[in-house]
């Protein structure tokens, strides 16, 4: 367990926890001496750059049109299905370039998302799409297009803090805004003030980083993310760019591969049992209050085993099954049983691959907050579009 709300098994492989112990203890004096920002928007005493009457003015509404790119819009979809059984309200996501928009409600509020305010792609889909006078715009502090646009329209401006880097700003503005206009508790994701503290959060955080490391050292740097909760998608998009983005520096770095199960047993299983072993595994899962029973009357006597069995009880099943298989083959693998679907749990999860993430960065000598290369296709890409 990493918590009440998370039932978390670790790699079982043995690794040294020395060196990312004492990164983990700069990391926490960083924290309580606010030396590192961004990790303050994880906090509970975090201060956001809205206020309760912007929350308060969109609230009515309940069509929303969320629109961005990366880390703008993935923890704010990854919030949304989640936890969709908690929202009444409906947000539609544009987090990439269409030749076509059909939506049929017109009465949208658009929530236009870019840290910096110049993201081509955002840029385009925002012109295509601001059509009423109910527009938000997320984006720094800065003289940049968004910015001369929203002031031009007379949208409502957030300022998307500076020293927040879109992929690690889902605690932020970016997405504790819409949260809220979901109806959404934003200060019940606030856990790290709680976990940074928690003996077992920490303990399971550093062994989980020390075995990734040792893994990585071994040559196995793609992680394979089994994922049994269709409503989890989106969260492990989020992750994949927080990872690879993160991390993919100087030749080195993990690659996130998101497998749907358990209809990835029927496609890739047998490529990861007996395929070239570069690989590591997460298997994900919630636990989930009455789904559907098997109807024992259309079922033939040669089946008789799934007699009065739940959905959850033969996905369990398979979750099991397939780990005492990577067990016997010793293929390394962690997991995360969520118990309850709430944003507590959501906020713990967060909390937990956002610190992974760092902590993994400065073990693999990587600066895990900047993505040069990113910045080479979009260079190319305005030249291009210049010259035609």
């Amino acid at each position: 367990m990493i918590s009440k709300n998370i039932k978390f098994k670790n790699f079982t492989i043995k690794s040294k926890k020395k060196n990312i112990a004492g990164d983990f203890k700069k990391l926490k004096k960083n924290f309580f001496e606010k030396k590192l920002n961004l990790l303050q928007s994880l906090s509970k005493n975090y201060k956001y750059s809205y206020n309760k009457k912007i929350v308060d003015k969109y609230k009515k509404f309940n069509n929303f049109l969320v629109v961005g790119m990366g880390g703008s819009i993935l923890g704010t979809k990854a919030i949304y299905q989640f936890l969709n059984h908690k929202i009444k309200k409906k947000f539609f996501f544009i987090d990439n370039l269409k030749s076509k928009f059909n939506f049929k409600k017109k009465n949208f509020v658009n929530l236009i998302v870019s840290k910096s305010g110049n993201t081509l792609e955002t840029i385009v889909n925002s012109n295509l799409l601001l059509k009423n006078k109910k527009n938000i715009i997320i984006s720094e502090n800065k003289n940049n297009y968004l910015n001369i646009l929203a002031k031009q329209m007379k949208c409502d401006i957030v300022e998307h803090k500076n020293y927040i880097g879109g992929r690690y700003s889902v605690l932020s503005e970016v997405g504790m805004l819409p949260a809220e206009l979901m109806g959404l508790k934003e200060i019940k994701f606030k856990k790290l003030n709680y976990l940074i503290s928690n003996k077992k959060f920490v303990n399971n955080l550093i062994q989980n980083v020390s075995s990734i490391i040792n893994l990585v050292k071994r040559g196995k740097n793609l992680s394979i993310l089994l994922n049994y909760d269709n409503k989890s998608e989106s969260l492990f998009h989020w992750y994949q760019q927080l990872t690879a983005e993160s991390l993919g520096k100087k030749s080195k770095g993990i690659l996130p591969i998101i497998s749907t199960m358990p209809r990835d047993n029927h496609s890739l299983m047998q490529f990861y049992l007996d395929g070239p072993q570069k690989n590591f595994f997460t298997f994900f899962s919630v636990i989930e209050k009455n789904t559907n029973k098997i109807n024992s009357k259309y079922l033939l006597k040669s089946h008789s085993y799934l007699k009065s069995k739940n959905l959850g009880k033969i996905l369990n099943s398979q979750i099991k099954a397939t780990q005492n298989v990577f067990f016997k083959k010793k293929i390394p693998f962690r997991s995360f049983e969520i118990l309850e679907r709430s944003e507590d749990s959501m906020g713990e999860l967060f909390c937990f691959f956002i610190l992974e993430t760092i902590l993994l960065g400065r073990a693999l000598n990587v600066n895990p907050f900047d993505q040069p290369s990113v910045e080479l296709v979009k260079k190319e890409t305005k030249k291009i579009l210049l010259r035609n």
